[in-house]
């Protein structure tokens, strides 16, 4: 299995008006997601599942991938880890499954995959974490096959 984590592009500043779900990509993060959109589009396998949370700027960062996508409620503001693995169905889902989502769950998410626990760790904006899972000498492994933050897409 293939787990990409796809944090949003950037979004415009909260105003503390509007809600935070609400809130759009800035014209920054409409470019940055057009650029780490076209570098997916080149590497992800064609067995996928995309799923992304309900707010406004992760369902805009799926948009530019130009492909279908899941609305994923679990995934929404305030979704844990365990939320994330579990909806993806981490690490027993067949194929690649994205999902486009939010900090600081998607850090957590990879402390967890890559260190055994939960850890604040941070995902810049717009960036992809890809995981594989792989069975070798008998003995499952999670790999980090990718990392992009899309200054380098």
């Amino acid at each position: 299995m293939d787990l990409i984590l796809w944090r949003h592009a950037e979004a415009e500043d909260g105003d503390g008006i509007l809600p935070d779900h609400k809130r759009r990509l800035s014209a920054r993060g409409e470019k940055q997601a057009k650029q780490v959109a076209r570098w997916l589009h080149r590497h992800l396998p064609h067995k996928r599942k995309v799923l992304v949370s309900p707010a406004e700027r992760t369902q805009q960062t799926a948009h530019a991938l130009e492909l279908p996508y899941e609305v994923e409620p679990k995934l929404g503001l305030g979704a844990s880890a365990a939320d994330v693995l579990s909806v993806a169905g981490w690490p027993h889902h067949s194929g690649a499954v994205l999902v486009i989502g939010h900090q600081p769950t998607l850090g957590r998410v990879a402390a967890q995959l890559l260190g055994g626990a939960e850890a604040d760790w941070t995902i810049k904006k717009g960036a992809v974490w890809w995981f594989a899972r792989r069975v070798r000498d008998g003995e499952r492994r999670t790999v980090l096959r990718a990392v992009l933050n899309p200054d380098f897409a």
